[in-house]
């Protein structure tokens, strides 16, 4: 989607706090931090996962949650995390805005993720949901319960993006999408 023909530029955080233009590959080569959101679409106690393309730049074929990305130069987190999980799964919700969190993770292919990521949830019926997930973003998607998710990963941790470990482990019951 022009990622070729025209490279993506998103906000890095300077050692000030401000923001800066970065392309995104190049922010993934140096390990600059920049920002990301990522979302957590909740039925109950069931979790909405993303198995990324095998295509993606990194992590192709591993289980995410929902969705993540990175906002545009001059684009809110808010506008970025609505927009991506209509661009992924086809789908919109009202989301709610949590916390924001850092993290630093190998992505593999000599890549590191370096994000200031906020994180943002909803709620929804799966019985009403029909997710329509673009194939070059999301290979699959399912529902699955938080525990049956925490012993899947501690089966086979390679078949599990890293940031979603991070976030598990930080937040074992991700209450922080279950938040009002």
């Amino acid at each position: 989607m022009g990622m070729i023909d025209r490279p993506v530029i998103i906000p890095a955080v300077a050692a000030d706090g401000s923001l800066y233009p970065i392309e995104k590959m190049q922010a993934h080569i140096t390990g600059q931090l920049h920002l990301a959101v990522s979302v957590f679409v909740f039925d109950g106690d069931l979790l909405l996962l993303q198995k990324r393309a095998q295509a993606k730049y990194h992590c192709g074929g591993m289980w995410a949650n929902t969705c993540c990305s990175h906002p545009h130069w001059r684009e809110t987190v808010e506008d970025c995390a609505g927009r991506r999980l209509m661009e992924e799964l086809g789908i919109s919700l009202p989301l709610r805005r949590h916390l924001t969190v850092d993290y630093e993770a190998d992505v593999g292919a000599g890549l590191r993720e370096h994000e200031r990521v906020t994180l943002f949830s909803a709620s929804t019926d799966r019985s009403r949901l029909v997710p329509a997930p673009d194939p070059q973003e999301v290979e699959a998607t399912r529902w699955i319960s938080l525990s049956d998710l925490r012993h899947e990963i501690a089966q086979e941790p390679e078949s599990f993006t890293p940031w979603l470990r991070i976030y598990l482990d930080r937040f074992p019951d991700l209450s922080f999408g279950q938040a009002a």
